[in-house]
């Protein structure tokens, strides 16, 4: 199964229901996704537990870049005045280790005179969906590009 980590920010209770709204939408269109503030560790809990903060922080990070490792396809939310500092990192950590990054950005804010960063959209090869079914159109090109190859080795 396609396994997908969902990237984006999620320091406001809309930001983390819509996250919660996109994972949904991938498992039901199939997909196994990994979102770190409902799979992951959550820097309050881990301190409210008497976790130092130092360890606290290593752990957060070491989870989630053992979970970009096993995921296949990185889907960076890109809403906001700014994208996330932190899923700029793991679509970056995705991108060098070859794995298929995809935007989803359904706001039309940008920072810089309409355009995104080129480094972002470069990692995302300029794959960024507007709405939910240009994302599905894209994942359907990635599965589609994937079943390609494995079938090219099956003959080769």
């Amino acid at each position: 199964m396609t396994r997908i980590y969902v990237a984006g920010p999620l320091f406001s209770k809309a930001e983390m229901r819509y996250n919660e709204y996109l994972s949904e939408y991938l498992e039901n269109l199939g997909f196994e996704t990994f979102l770190p503030q409902r799979d992951g560790h959550k820097l309050s809990e881990l301190l409210a537990n008497g976790t130092a903060k130092s360890f606290a922080m290593e752990k957060i990070f070491k989870r989630d870049i053992d979970e970009l490792q096993k995921s296949d396809i990185v889907i960076f939310v890109m809403d906001g005045r700014v994208p996330d500092e932190g899923a700029c990192v793991e679509i970056g950590y995705a991108y060098a280790l070859g794995k298929e990054c995809l935007g989803l950005k359904t706001d039309s804010r940008t920072l810089m005179s309409d355009v995104d960063n080129p480094l972002i959209t470069g990692v995302l090869k300029y794959r960024i969906a507007r709405n939910l079914k240009e994302l599905e159109d894209f994942l359907s090109q990635i599965k589609e590009k994937k079943a390609d190859v494995h079938a090219q080795k099956q003959i080769s």
